[in-house]
């Protein structure tokens, strides 16, 4: 199979297995992405809240001089943060990431949440968060029409700022509003996808639709355990515990990760795993060699329960994937 998506509009080829930059720390996130790019990650994906893009320049700075890479080899993934959904406010949140970043456009800018907030001057605070009082934690919604910010992103386009837009985050009657009016159709929709909540019916929509998926947090559960996001009671099986998933990887030998990336990218899924292991980083994108078979795809389909870690609705009552 195609290790990389062709996206709709430019045609340009993003890699199907990326690094992912969310909660890798600042002091080692250099030395991350050129690990990263010397295992052969061409796709990162960063984001402004991550906190980390100046790190991540000084990585691919660094990776550029050793000669590991070209510029135009490098698929480089940003965000815009909930903070800057203005269409005034928009080429201001760019211009910051392509300064810290140390780079002149970006492959791919999404959305990152249809979740909009009160403004707070990148020199007031720098990521933001959600907070317009972090102390206090108070999250005050400033409601931004969803039409407006991807207006604004068409013009970062235009401006040669970005090559690639997309959304992050949004359920099908949102995405469906956007292709209504979107004059550069959404390239990509970024969204949480383990077989613990496979978005069976969204993905298969949106791919019919041209859109390219990305999925993140492929371990499930895995991430979000040491920020006390999961709670699911006793019985809860981490995903990469689970037997189903533990019995294809000895089926495969290869570890419980590598099976649930393959799951992913098998259904055309992209995936940006993060790690700060120089071996599972290997690990991670070493994943076509192996195919696993319909029954096995079929198995680790009927683990979904439609589970998503990611949900406002647990960190801000902003219940946005709410029916």
């Amino acid at each position: 199979m195609s290790t990389t998506i062709k996206l709709s509009g430019t045609g340009q080829e993003m890699p199907l297995v990326g690094y992912g930059l969310w909660k890798v720390p600042k002091d080692v996130c250099k030395d991350m992405v050129v690990q990263a790019i010397k295992s052969g990650y061409r796709l990162l994906d960063g984001a402004s809240d991550y906190g980390n893009e100046l790190e991540v320049g000084h990585g691919i700075k660094e990776a550029i001089s050793q000669g590991l890479v070209k510029r135009e080899d490098l698929f480089v993934t940003g965000k815009l943060w909930c903070t800057h959904h203005r269409k005034e406010h928009v080429k201001l949140a760019i211009n910051r990431s392509l300064a810290d970043l140390g780079l002149e456009y970006l492959d791919l800018y999404l959305i990152h949440f249809p979740v909009s907030v009160k403004y707070v001057p990148i020199e007031e605070r720098y990521p933001a968060a959600f907070f317009a009082d972090p102390v206090a934690k108070t999250v005050v919604i400033d409601p931004v029409p969803y039409q407006e910010t991807w207006q604004a992103l068409e013009q970062l386009v235009d401006r040669g700022l970005v090559k690639n837009i997309g959304v992050s985050n949004i359920p099908a009657a949102l995405l469906i509003d956007v292709l209504s009016y979107a004059r550069i159709k959404p390239a990509v929709l970024q969204i949480e996808v383990h077989p613990y909540g496979n978005r069976a019916q969204l993905i298969q929509f949106a791919q019919t639709q041209g859109l390219a998926i990305t999925g993140y947090s492929s371990f499930g559960d895995a991430s979000y355990q040491s920020i006390g996001m999961v709670n699911q009671g006793a019985d809860y099986i981490p995903l990469l515990e689970h037997p189903t998933v533990t019995s294809i990887a000895s089926e495969h030998k290869v570890s419980p990760g590598q099976v649930l990336l393959r799951w992913a990218v098998q259904q055309n899924v992209a995936v940006v795993p993060k790690s700060l292991s120089n071996e599972r980083i290997s690990q991670n994108i070493n994943i076509f060699h192996f195919v696993l078979s319909d029954d096995q795809m079929q198995s680790l389909n009927r683990l979904n329960i439609n589970l998503k870690f990611n949900d406002p609705a647990k960190y801000l009552n902003y219940p946005i994937y709410a029916n």
